[in-house]
């Protein structure tokens, strides 16, 4: 099972992914077969296309450049090597160390070390270690990574706006439902195992605040010299800022669970200050959910009143005992989700 898990995804690759890596593999083979007729097989020019075709236009171009570069570099020590030592099997060893150790040198990132070395390794492999034979082979990468990026930004440049409205929508309704939960927990005694369960719940809110900052990022990846972009940016910029509020109050409920999963008694509940603290919640998550709403989400929550919720002023009365340590806490965490949601903050 780990072994069919390390080669193996949760879900496919959409199918326009491949799609265009399809198209870019043979239209760049077959130009290079036009541009350069006479030669070995592009073999390089295949796998650069093959490579740079990725998720957006964005890494498309770094991928492009880190191929370009590291051919050239691997073609390079291959051909000096080559004409120095000559055309051995032992030469071909002796290119890839010397290429690979070069590029941890120069301080080289994974991929473009990876591809200096294959470089080396191709040339010496495929071909003979001439001056006009690595010119080839760096033109013909160079033509590859183009065609890739062409044709990436030709069929459909990908947007990934949707995914991160559908992540910060996943956070902000179990943001609001943690809440509500906390509020009923106020309100009634709760056994051990039920205060056990409330923690752990809460603390998914924090993997989600994580899955949605990822999304986000991938999203403006996916903007990034992509025509179609424009149309997009004023929603991602909502998007993150909703994120921005919204990474807080994460911390403020979590909290606030934690303070009543420490200091909890039966008593509790009697409390009309906990009692006015769990309507606040409910307001809090119905100020949460009308937040996600107004950025436009298709799949939030309705909501009873598109009015904040969370405005009415509330007397606290004097709770009796120890109690007061955990209600100030309680009130203090609510003020800064007030902030916070209401955008005061």
């Amino acid at each position: 099972m780990e072994i069919m898990a390390a080669v193996r995804a949760q879900r496919r690759s959409p199918l326009l992914q491949v799609v265009k890596s399809v198209v870019a593999t043979v239209a760049a083979w077959l130009l290079s077969v036009l541009v350069i007729p006479d030669g070995p097989p592009p073999v390089f020019a295949a796998i650069a296309a093959l490579l740079v075709v990725q998720p957006s236009l964005n890494q498309s171009f770094l991928k492009g450049i880190e191929r370009s570069i590291g051919v050239l570099i691997g073609v390079v020590i291959a051909s000096l090597l080559g004409l120095a030592l000559g055309s051995a099997s032992w030469v071909i060893l002796v290119a890839v160390a010397v290429a690979l150790l070069g590029a941890w040198a120069f301080k080289m990132t994974p991929g473009t070390t990876n591809q200096v070395g294959i470089s080396a390794l191709l040339v010496l492999a495929l071909g003979a270690a001439t001056p006009d034979y690595a010119l080839i082979r760096v033109v013909e990468t160079a033509l590859g990574a183009l065609i890739g990026f062409v044709v990436n930004l030709a069929l459909v440049p990908p947007v990934a706006v949707a995914p991160a409205h559908a992540r910060l929508d996943a956070l902000g309704e179990e943001i609001a439902a943690t809440m509500e939960r906390l509020a009923a927990a106020l309100e009634t005694p709760q056994t051990y195992a039920q205060r056990e369960e409330l923690l752990l719940t809460a603390r998914l809110m924090r993997p989600m605040r994580d899955q949605a900052q990822t999304a986000i990022d991938d999203a403006a990846d996916s903007l990034a010299l992509n025509p179609r972009s424009r149309r997009h940016r004023g929603e991602l910029k909502e998007i993150r800022g909703l994120l921005e509020r919204f990474s807080p109050v994460v911390t403020q409920v979590l909290g606030m669970t934690r303070a009543f999963y420490d200091r909890y008694n039966d008593e509790l509940s009697e409390e009309s200050a906990v009692i006015g603290i769990a309507e606040q919640l409910r307001r809090a998550a119905h100020d949460v959910r009308l937040a996600l709403r107004l950025t436009g989400s298709a799949s939030a929550p309705a909501v009873t009143t598109t009015l904040p919720a969370l405005t009415t002023p509330y007397t606290v009365v004097t709770p009796t005992g120890d109690h007061w340590i955990l209600i100030g806490a309680l009130l203090e965490d609510l003020r800064r989700i007030h902030d916070e949601v209401s955008g005061e903050a």
